[in-house]
């Protein structure tokens, strides 16, 4: 097996806590470190330590030149369209961390140039691999649910915030920095519709974040089929009990990364009944509301593993036989692109004031 070089621009809570321990964990079986890229002195010591046999850049633009088989873009979220631009028109392999970029035509600018250099471009977005996900998808393909009429996701909580993910100038907010997930989630739930269409958006400071950028964020989506896809961040919420619920019109799952209910009926089980144009009534003749001892089935269960474990291991293994073996990655950069798309029309009918 072919262990594959790797450079890492950026060690802050993304490129050392997710991305670099993946790199040093059991399941690596990949990867290896050859290179970290950080600006702070103090950070590229404890690289040192952190990766055996490393070596430590100041600038980017000393990876021009070294032998790296991927460079991870681990910066912030502002700097990722620049770092990303440089890294392919000098041909290297690029994961650049979520946001994918700020606008559609970044994406479509940085997908342009790694077709043209013959580069492999992605978007490090786990959630697309973990196992409530892949779990979810696969129930709501599987027909167990009926028709899916409705797809509400919740990445909410009750927590203030006071770092550069609530600068507007930073490209922050939950929009740009938690948004990626559910919507990712949303549109692969929807099979990422091409004729679906964003038909309500809000974005909002509130008090529970310091800085000017959004902590409550809105968008809801509809599908060509007329699924509805409810996608909220919401930084004042502080009885959020689940992050994924699909309805359908003949069951509902609900669920977190780690665990999940559903309750169904299955066909034949319940026989029609005839509607009645009168009221209803028991044998005494009193007045009575529908009631009725439906059979149902319940299901729950749990996941083994998250999008931080299970799903940075599953992403990191497609994209080394992508790197490897020139198969397709599970979702492409047009559809990480469909994903920032949503995120600028939020953006764009949602202005909010800068303070910064």
């Amino acid at each position: 097996m072919t262990v594959l070089n790797v450079g890492i621009i950026g060690q802050g809570r993304s490129g050392k806590d997710i991305h670099g321990l993946y790199y040093n964990g059991a399941s690596n079986l990949y990867y290896k470190v050859k290179y970290v890229v950080e600006a702070d002195e103090r950070r590229r010591e404890i690289a040192k330590n952190t990766y055996p046999d490393c070596e430590v850049l100041e600038n980017y633009e000393d990876l021009v030149g070294k032998k790296v088989d991927l460079v991870v873009n681990a910066t912030y979220s502002y700097e990722h369209y620049e770092i990303t631009k440089f890294l392919l028109e000098h041909e290297f392999n690029v994961l650049v961390e979520k946001p994918f970029a700020r606008n559609i035509f970044e994406c479509d600018t940085l997908i342009k140039i790694a077709k043209e250099k013959g580069v492999l471009l992605t978007v490090f977005q786990q959630t697309m691999y973990a196992p409530f996900y892949i779990h979810a998808k696969s129930l709501a393909e599987s027909g167990k649910l009926g028709k899916i009429r409705e797809i509400s996701i919740r990445y909410s909580g009750f927590a203030r915030r006071w770092d550069w993910q609530t600068l507007q100038k930073m490209m922050g907010g939950n929009m740009y920095n938690t948004g990626p997930h559910p919507i990712g989630v949303g549109l692969g739930l929807i099979d990422f519709d091409t004729n679906a269409k964003t038909i309500y958006t809000k974005l909002a400071t509130t008090a529970m974040s310091s800085g000017d950028s959004d902590d409550f964020s809105k968008v809801i989506i509809e599908a060509n089929d007329g699924t509805i896809v409810d996608i909220e961040i919401n930084n004042d919420d502080a009885f959020s009990d689940y992050n994924l619920k699909i309805i359908g019109d003949k069951g509902t799952y609900c669920a977190t990364p780690s665990k999940y209910r559903l309750k169904y009926v299955e066909d034949g089980e319940n026989p029609e009944r005839p509607v009645k144009d009168t009221f209803l009534c028991d044998e005494n003749y009193n007045p009575m509301y529908c009631v009725e001892d439906l059979k149902v089935h319940a299901e729950e269960g749990t996941y083994d593993g998250t999008a931080f474990d299970e799903g940075t291991r599953a992403l990191y293994e497609d994209l080394y036989f992508a790197l490897t073996e020139n198969r397709p990655m599970r979702y492409s950069a047009e559809q990480y692109k469909y994903i920032v798309g949503v995120i600028e029309q939020a953006h764009a009918l949602n202005p909010l004031k800068r303070k910064y």
